[in-house]
């Protein structure tokens, strides 16, 4: 271990092993350890003992519930934007050949007690029972705006210019209504609450543009896919990037302790009485606790059951989003359904989360409006975690610290920090114009 890296990265969670294989791809040389003796950090995926023993302690499962290694239970539990950012860095990185993807059978919305499929489309618009007749005239008008629109095409702009007015202005301009816009922002556009609507309207329109044109992709029920076999795959996929590119693993190294001179800047991290010299670390908050400061926390129920989740269309897998005006919340709730379709129970069985960004100490109450639409539960259990934000200056100290994983149920939020620690990293934009039909052969409906 006594050897000097450009990169050590501490953490084999989902960002960290994204930036590790692309930083082995551009050439540098790169240590990646973790303390745990498994991939995935926060972001791992557990059998049925391992779930057990991480919520239920030396109890063991039912019998009935299947066997335990059928069951890949993702902890960080997300879906993917079938046109979205990860999936662009997955086909840059050339990682798809270690995947394969599966669409997600549906997208939903919760309005006035009720789940409702997302219309995403003028035509979907006409149809759709979320909305009165002049209503779904006025959302049919606004779609085909936004389905039209292109940012280098100002004929396509009807006057406006969406960097300056705002989500709220152009909304008004539609005279749509507030549960209209509800499920507009927050299940097609996907913001989490409802300050993007005093923001610019450029990013707002490009999110609607981004689910509509990932909806057409595969032609299924939603926008996202999945991995078979659950997100767990993930990380082990830029592990194997990391590999061919020269890039070192480590699982089970404990106290890895980040050393720095006395410029302040680190200068390697050591283990077991080995340092490892570096000019950078990449690592996720819990290696640098005195280099964050929690923001918040999420709470979330694991839910394992026998049918799918009430009035989504028997969908496999779905996702429901809550709106936070619907249940008098300052942020969404999110429903997130998979089963034995994605590998990841047995046949018959279907793995469902409720998540939320916790705004009390209680999960139990918090999460019940998402809880109570699950219908009849086999086994459930609560959580919350602490989100933490980075507070150092990476240019000082050389310390580049991912964010702690959000409360949505996709992967936008999550590959924005990625992008973004990865320019900080290397000063260069990764190049993400990729040609998207080469990961359909990685995609199945």
């Amino acid at each position: 271990m006594d050897e000097e890296y450009d990169v050590i990265v501490l953490g084999t969670g989902l960002k960290e092993c994204i930036l590790s294989g692309l930083l082995s791809v551009d050439g540098l040389k790169v240590l990646h350890m973790d303390k745990n003796d498994y991939y995935g950090g926060e972001s791992c995926s557990l059998n049925l003992n391992q779930l057990w023993k991480r919520f239920r302690g030396d109890d063991q499962p039912s019998e009935q519930l299947g066997a335990s290694r059928e069951y890949n239970v993702d902890m960080i539990p997300k879906f993917m934007m079938a046109n979205g950012t990860l999936v662009r860095v997955l086909i840059h990185a050339n990682v798809t050949k270690y995947l394969n993807f599966k669409a997600v059978d549906g997208s939903f919305v919760y309005n006035k007690g009720k789940i409702y499929k997302v219309p995403a489309t003028d035509v979907e618009a006409l149809t759709s029972p979320l909305m009165g007749l002049f209503e779904k005239r006025r959302a049919r008008k606004f779609f085909i705006f936004v389905q039209e629109f292109e940012e280098s095409n100002p004929k396509t702009h009807e006057g406006m210019n969406l960097d300056t007015i705002t989500a709220k202005e152009l909304i008004a301009k539609y005279e749509l209504e507030d549960d209209t816009i509800d499920f507009i922002g927050h299940a097609l556009a996907l913001h989490s609450n409802d300050s993007y609507l005093d923001q610019p309207a450029m990013d707002f329109v490009k999110r609607m543009k981004l689910y509509a044109e990932s909806l057409a992709r595969f032609q299924a029920g939603s926008p996202y896919i999945y991995p078979l076999y659950g997100l767990g795959e993930l990380p082990q996929a830029f592990a194997r990037l990391s590999a061919v590119y020269g890039g070192t693993y480590m699982l089970n190294k404990p106290q890895c302790k980040v050393e720095f001179g006395a410029d302040g800047k680190v200068v390697g991290v050591t283990s077991e009485g080995e340092t490892a010299k570096c000019k950078k670390v990449v690592c996720d908050p819990t290696y640098l606790p005195d280099k964050v400061h929690k923001v918040g926390k999420v709470a979330r129920a694991i839910c394992i059951m026998s049918h799918p989740i009430p009035d989504t269309n028997e969908s496999h897998s779905a996702q429901v989003i809550l709106p936070q005006k619907q249940l008098g919340r300052k942020s969404d709730m999110y429903l997130f359904c998979c089963s034995y379709a994605h590998n990841v129970a047995p046949k018959g069985k279907y793995i469902a989360f409720v998540s939320a960004e916790a705004e009390t100490d209680n999960p139990e109450v918090e999460l019940k409006p998402g809880v109570d639409l699950l219908g009849q539960i086999d086994e459930i259990f609560y959580e919350t975690y602490d989100t933490f934000l980075p507070t150092n200056d990476d240019d000082a100290d050389n310390c580049y610290i991912s964010k702690s994983y959000d409360a949505t149920t996709h992967f936008e939020s999550t590959v924005t920090d990625v992008l973004a620690m990865y320019t900080n990293i290397t000063g260069k934009v990764l190049d993400l114009s990729v040609d998207l039909s080469s990961a359909s052969a990685g995609a199945e409906e």
